[in-house]
């Protein structure tokens, strides 16, 4: 079921290039999105996982739902269980990934390169993803959410990873060669 999750904070965003996967997992892209609980995509999102599940497990979607909603296994997360992170305390984050690099647009819908700057951990985005269920022996049941593209929306305080540096902060180096000292 896809969705949009509109004015969400980007936290470690892997945007441009797969995050290398966990005990020999495969490598995927994907981002936090972080997000006031009044954010109208929160019920959006509970309706979703309510939806996602009934046409899953039939009658046992309720019973199903609350136990993965205990153990933490379903997309929208409780930010308090990163608070050691700047801008999660008292606000909800969906965790999203894909194994295809997603969009990535400005404001206007052009689309962006990583050169751009844009968009970085602390700013501010709208992101479009697809829940889906998970029943599977290895890995058991969730709702877990793909990441399909992101829209910088405008910026925020940037979080302590940064933005990328812009070429006009390096010198033109030129043809000097490999072996030549620019400082010397």
């Amino acid at each position: 079921m896809k969705l949009m999750v509109t004015n969400a904070r980007l936290a470690f965003p892997n945007l441009w290039r797969p995050r290398p996967g966990t005990d020999g997992g495969k490598a995927k892209y994907g981002a936090l999105l972080i997000i006031d609980p009044a954010n109208p995509a929160v019920a959006e999102i509970q309706k979703a996982f309510a939806a996602i599940a009934k046409e899953k497990w039939g009658a046992k979607a309720d019973a199903i739902l609350k136990g993965l909603k205990a153990q933490d296994r379903l997309a929208l997360h409780d930010g308090s269980t990163k608070s050691q992170y700047q801008g999660f305390e008292g606000n909800l984050f969906v965790s999203a990934n894909s194994d295809a690099r997603p969009s990535v647009f400005d404001r206007q819908r052009t689309p962006l390169a990583e050169s751009d700057g844009k968009p970085y951990s602390g700013c501010y985005v709208n992101a479009s993803i697809e829940l889906w269920p998970q029943d599977s022996a290895q890995f058991g049941k969730r709702i877990n959410a793909q990441l399909r593209g992101v829209q910088f929306l405008r910026d925020g305080d940037a979080f302590a990873a940064g933005t990328p540096a812009f070429e006009d902060e390096f010198a033109d180096l030129g043809d000097q060669g490999d072996d030549t000292d620019p400082t010397a």
